[in-house]
């Protein structure tokens, strides 16, 4: 049984030895690496097919999974069923990336003959520069690493990491020059916390709320039972459908607190002037970056000048926006 402390050990070393390795990718950077970014980006009548075998094929997966959110269109294809039907896949403009530590597998050996048949452009990353793989590519993409953060050197683990942040730095290049926005990643991304920050407006979900409202002159019973009804602690004061101030629960607490005598008390009395208003069509988080940087729990909507509505803080948690 390891200590504590000898866990904590084994954990950094192993974290150092693959930080190492990326650090080392920088000085590895080649004239291939921007010419197999350039040859993606120019090729818009394909798609890009990224093969491996082992846990190189598990890092592709994840390579084809980032290239498709950031605008690449992108397919997996395992080396070793790509020799038994799996090569029916590739088109004649696809561009090939092929993953492999040594880069002197069967698997691989036997593929690539058969994909420079085909005539499709192969880009390769791998750890050996003099492997077979290497010498048969178009690009070769250096991501040899000094040791594995295995005890033995045996299992991948700095050259699995090095291969996956080879392959997001070519996503990242790709989706800047393709000028991939964050209205694109919203249009891919639509499912789930991440979708909806992107994409989900303010009247999408004010318009499920009440629209709670009084006028200046309002006296003081019908604001507390517009207050009530509406079940949002809040109402806007609105003067000519504008807006002209707010009143919260913790408006009406403040002022009884301190007036003895309610018979007269008007909104115009009691709301707060100046309140923070959101366009509704605004990002929904937006208006949760105001609640934050103000510390309040609603914000009143409006379209122009017009008032529109309340988006509260609950609002926006149901929908997954925190």
């Amino acid at each position: 049984m390891k200590s504590k402390e000898e866990i904590k050990q084994i954990a950094n070393q192993c974290i150092e030895q693959e930080a190492g390795a990326i650090n080392h990718l920088k000085e590895l950077l080649n004239d291939d690496f921007v010419a197999a970014v350039e040859t993606i980006f120019s090729n818009k009548g394909g798609k890009v097919v990224i093969c491996g075998i082992g846990k190189s094929a598990n890092i592709a997966q994840k390579i084809v999974a980032t290239f498709n959110s950031t605008g690449t269109t992108a397919v997996f294809m395992h080396a070793a069923d790509a020799i038994h039907g799996d090569l029916g896949i590739i088109q004649k403009e696809d561009i090939i990336i092929c993953l492999s530590k040594s880069g002197n597998t069967p698997e691989i050996t036997v593929l690539l003959p058969m994909l420079k048949t085909l005539g499709n452009k192969v880009i390769a990353i791998v750890g050996n520069k003099n492997s077979y793989l290497a010498k048969q590519s178009d690009f070769v993409l250096d991501c040899t690493v000094e040791k594995e953060a295995c005890p033995y050197n045996l299992a991948p683990t700095a050259s699995s990491t090095a291969q996956l942040v080879l392959g997001d730095a070519m996503a990242m290049c790709l989706m800047s020059m393709r000028g991939f926005s964050a209205d694109d990643f919203a249009r891919v991304h639509p499912g789930g916390a991440l979708g909806k920050r992107l994409y989900l407006r303010v009247e999408d979900i004010c318009k499920n709320n009440e629209c709670p409202k009084v006028e200046p002159l309002t006296d003081l019973n019908s604001i507390i039972y517009e207050i009530s009804s509406k079940r949002l602690g809040v109402t806007a004061v609105v003067e000519n459908g504008k807006i002209a101030g707010i009143i919260t629960d913790g408006d009406l607490r403040r002022m009884l607190e301190k007036t003895p005598n309610l018979q007269n008390i008007k909104a115009k009395d009691i709301m707060s002037q100046n309140p923070k208003i959101i366009q509704q069509n605004e990002l929904a988080v937006k208006a949760l970056e105001i609640m934050r940087k103000y510390s309040i729990t609603s914000i009143l909507v409006s379209d122009n000048e017009q008032y529109t509505g309340v988006i509260h803080l609950h609002d926006l948690l149901k929908e997954g926006i925190f």
